[in-house]
């Protein structure tokens, strides 16, 4: 508009963090269409989980150069869901900006995990069965050492309490905002007018993002992999009730109504 100042970014002010397969695109897509939000020219920048960038002295412009300028008033933010889990990723982002505010959305670890594993078998990514994949994971992050694996992370990434742990040791949880997927997803108005409410910015109620980007997989999880994901999970969901006072007993059902 003619006279209304703008300005380069600078520095960013969110990152929508993770989790992968937890519904960030159809977030991410809400955010992109939110006047007062700029994001960068690509849904995932991968900027603070690239070793390369931090492997000396890293060069924030690299960052900064794929916002376009826009108003003052606007906040600026990106959407890479590894940054979650990619370990070195919080102490960076709390490097950069110190006043960084987070969106994690966690979805049940079950689900995600059978998700992910999906996405990586119709890409051709995996040639193992679930279960056999699940059985082989230790020994591929093992293989990925010091780093971790990208690929081949099923039921590491649903180990949540610790990412969040991470996360807790650099930021206060007022400049956190966590979601559970499922309440995402189906008390969208009243969860959109949260993030817009966390993020500062004025709540869009008219943007809606119901079934954006919803995969419908050719494979179905069965009742044994459902009871062994249920096992290796249960643990951690009961851990993650206690850190965040949330009640997952919808996540225990639903591994129990898979059977």
């Amino acid at each position: 508009m003619f006279g209304m100042a703008r300005r380069r970014i600078e520095q960013i002010d969110f990152v929508l963090a993770g989790a992968q397969k937890a519904g960030t695109t159809a977030l991410h897509y809400f955010l992109e269409q939110h006047p007062a939000i700029s994001l960068p020219d690509a849904q995932e920048l991968h900027f603070f989980d690239n070793e390369e960038i931090f492997s000396g002295r890293s060069d924030y412009r690299e960052l900064h150069r794929r916002f376009r300028p826009t108003r003052r008033s606007v906040v600026a933010g990106e959407c890479t869901p590894i940054y979650l889990y990619w370990r070195p990723v919080m102490e960076r982002i709390w490097d950069y900006n110190r006043r960084m505010k987070l969106i994690v959305v966690l979805r049940n670890p079950v689900e995600r995990a059978f998700s992910h594993w999906n996405m990586q078998r119709e890409r051709g990514l995996d040639t193992l069965d679930f279960l056999d994949a699940i059985e082989a994971e230790p020994a591929r992050q093992e293989a990925s050492r010091p780093l971790q694996s990208r690929r081949f992370s099923y039921v590491d990434r649903g180990m949540y309490s610790v990412q969040l742990e991470r996360v807790f040791q650099f930021f206060p949880r007022e400049q956190i905002h966590i979601l559970k997927y499922e309440t995402f997803r189906d008390e969208q108005k009243q969860s959109l007018a949260a993030v817009s409410n966390f993020l500062g910015v004025p709540p869009r109620s008219e943007l809606a993002v119901a079934v954006h980007n919803k995969i419908q997989y050719t494979r179905s999880m069965t009742p044994e992999e459902a009871a062994r994901l249920g096992d290796i999970f249960t643990a951690e969901i009961e851990k993650l009730e206690q850190l965040l006072g949330w009640n997952c007993a919808d996540w225990k059902t639903a591994a129990d109504r898979l059977r």
